[in-house]
């Protein structure tokens, strides 16, 4: 199956673990949530590249493990731009005491998540997006 999802590396040397399948969880994700994918781009850097746009775009001076800009002109499409901080994800797999790519998984679907409109900005949001992020990660096939 092809989506119209790329997953690119800035300033950093990687590359994501099978992206066909993990194309096709988040593809999945979106179709369950009734919205059309138009296109999806993942932008895997560091922390110093991160930060800078955490800056230049949101004024926030914070280390931060995504941003996901929504580029999306209507109402029910997904389309956007998520940035990953490889640093923050696999810092925060230690902290968290679970492995690197099963917090970039769920780091790659908050991102997704968001473009499909949920928030995580007070306890009762932050609390809904967890649940939802570990369905969706419950959906995955590999």
């Amino acid at each position: 199956m092809d989506h119209p999802i790329e997953f690119v590396s800035e300033g950093i040397d990687f590359s994501l673990a099978n992206p066909d399948k993990v194309s096709n969880w988040i593809a999945t994700v979106i179709e369950q949530n009734e919205q059309e994918l138009e296109s999806l781009t993942y932008i895997f850097c560091s922390d110093d590249y991160l930060h800078k746009i955490n800056l230049e775009y949101l004024d926030h001076d914070t280390l931060t493990d995504i941003i996901t800009f929504n580029n999306a002109d209507e109402e029910g499409t997904i389309e956007g731009d998520v940035f990953v901080s490889v640093d923050r994800v696999r810092d925060n797999a230690a902290t968290l005491g679970t492995t690197f790519e099963d917090e970039l998984h769920r780091v790659i679907i908050h991102g997704v998540l968001h473009l499909l409109g949920f928030k995580d900005k007070t306890e009762k949001q932050a609390a809904l997006m967890r649940e939802q992020e570990d369905s969706c990660l419950s959906l995955r096939k590999f």
